[in-house]
Order: C-alpha cells, then sequence, then structure tokens
C-alpha cells in the first residue's frame, strides 16, 4: 500500500493510492501533463493508473479530469451531481456514477464513499481498503459529521483537510463573506478542527496522517503541524509520521509492505 498527495491546494489536488498492481488517483485538479510528470517522480507510469475517483465539481479538483481520462483510457467515478455540474467537460471513455454510499473493488482495493458537508453538489470522502490496511480521505468539508468521524475509524492513514488557521483566517485579507463561507459548515476544516477529528481517530494502528488543502494566504505549515502535534500529544496509543501536502510539488509517499512493516 502506498499514498501521496501529488498536489494538495487551493489551485490543484490529486491524491495517488496504491495496492498491489491497482493504482488510483482521487481527484484530478492539475493538468494531465503535470499530473503524469509528478507521477512518474514518484515512479508511476500515468498509463498504469486503474481508475479516476473525484470528490466533487470544483475546479481545483477536476481540472484534469477530461484530459487525463481521455489519454490514458481511465474510467472516471462520480456522484451524477457532480457531473452535471462539470463545464465543458467533453466526453468521457466511461463513467461510473457514484452515490454517498457506494461501493467499488479495484482488484484488492476495496474503495467506499461517504458524505462530506461542503459547498459543493454532492461532495464524497473515501476509505480505501487493502490487504495492508485502511485509507481515510477527508478532505474540503466544513464540519467533521459524526458519520465522517465514524467512517475513519481504524484507519492506517488518513488523509485530513487542515485548511486555515482561524487567526490568519479572521485577520488575513480575504473580504468578509470568503471568511464567512471557509469558517461555515459547508466551506473547510480549520486546523483546531481537524485535531479535534483527529483526536477520536487514534488507535494503535494508526501509522500515518497526511495534513491536505493548506490554503496558501490563511495558513502556514508549521501552524497545521503544531496543532495536530497538540493533539497526538494527548495520547499514548500511536505516533504517526506526519505528511504536510503541498501545491507545488508531491508530498512524500507514505508505504506500507506486504509483511505489514511501514516505510
Amino acid at each position: 500500500m502506498r499514498v501521496c498527495l501529488l498536489a494538495s491546494g487551493s489551485k490543484g489536488n490529486a491524491i495517488y493510492v496504491e495496492s498491489g498492481k491497482q493504482g488510483i488517483l482521487i481527484d484530478a485538479g492539475l493538468s494531465a501533463r503535470e499530473l503524469a510528470h509528478r507521477l512518474q517522480g514518484i515512479g508511476v507510469a500515468a498509463e498504469d493508473l486503474n481508475a479516476l475517483l473525484v470528490t466533487h465539481e470544483h475546479g481545483d479538483h477536476c481540472r484534469g479530469i477530461g484530459p487525463m481520462a481521455r489519454k490514458y483510457q481511465l474510467p472516471v467515478y462520480i456522484h451524477p451531481q457532480a457531473l452535471g455540474q462539470l463545464p465543458r467537460i467533453g466526453k468521457l471513455p466511461e463513467v461510473i456514477e457514484l452515490d454517498s454510499a457506494t461501493t467499488v473493488e479495484f482488484g484488492g482495493m476495496k474503495v467506499k464513499t461517504f458524505p462530506l458537508t461542503h459547498d459543493a453538489a454532492a461532495p464524497l470522502g473515501y476509505t480505501v481498503e487493502t490487504a495492508q490496511g485502511k485509507i481515510g480521505v477527508a478532505t474540503d468539508l466544513g464540519i467533521a459529521t459524526r458519520l465522517v468521524a465514524d467512517r475513519l475509524q481504524r484507519c492506517r492513514v488518513l488523509v485530513l483537510e487542515t485548511n486555515h488557521d482561524e487567526d490568519m483566517l479572521r485577520d488575513g485579507p480575504y473580504p468578509w463573506p470568503l471568511k464567512q463561507r471557509i469558517r461555515s459548515n459547508h466551506g473547510h476544516l480549520s486546523n483546531k478542527a481537524a485535531a479535534q477529528l483527529l483526536e477520536g481517530l487514534v488507535w494503535e494502528g494508526l501509522e500515518a496522517v497526511f495534513l491536505a488543502h493548506l490554503s496558501e494566504v490563511n495558513n502556514h505549515p508549521d501552524l497545521a503541524l503544531d496543532g495536530i502535534r497538540q493533539a497526538l500529544d494527548r495520547q499514548s496509543l500511536c505516533n504517526p509520521r506526519l505528511i504536510v501536502g503541498a501545491q507545488e510539488q508531491a508530498s512524500a509517499c507514505f508505504s506500507i509492505v506486504q509483511d505489514g512493516k511501514s516505510i
């Protein structure tokens, strides 16, 4: 099992998940050329991808969907309401519709969806179950509901949104309506909210936490890390590796090899 944030932020998002010979992309918010370049940088050929899954229709998650799907003949898994909101998507080679409680399988990967609260048509979170453990992905959500916390239980790897520092957002340059939107239940998780969510997800098997979708204006990696570390310091069950996603380059990868060891 391997996980990497190929891009993470307000200008483009994509997550690579691999298990055995199966590899999927969750979101394609960069150009097809740039996504293929970043995949190559972690030793993956875009031609070997098995599927492209979509969380929601916003451009920073969908910009490269059409070109990626057509160039590499990828099936696109997407909620029909999200698909209906995509402008000029063009003809896709194959579309598989998802709802908020779908299970699909790719070889040894079992992918399940769950609903998020965000200002999009039908935003989805994902869990990916593999022989080496479970991966949870929850970004672009304004509030971590009880259902979200339930679906993310007992993950070995978590990808959690840490979008903004509350003080930086309050005092920053954004117009007030945009600040209200980000802070709302249909906006984005703050560092504090992500830390509170994580406190309910710790268990002895948690090995890595990716910090995703950091705002370049309203957050700083050190602030996001500090909030997550404070939450982890209040428990003694696990000591997961923390990896911060970035906009301009792929993150470090986290891998769990066949015998269960992490690298």
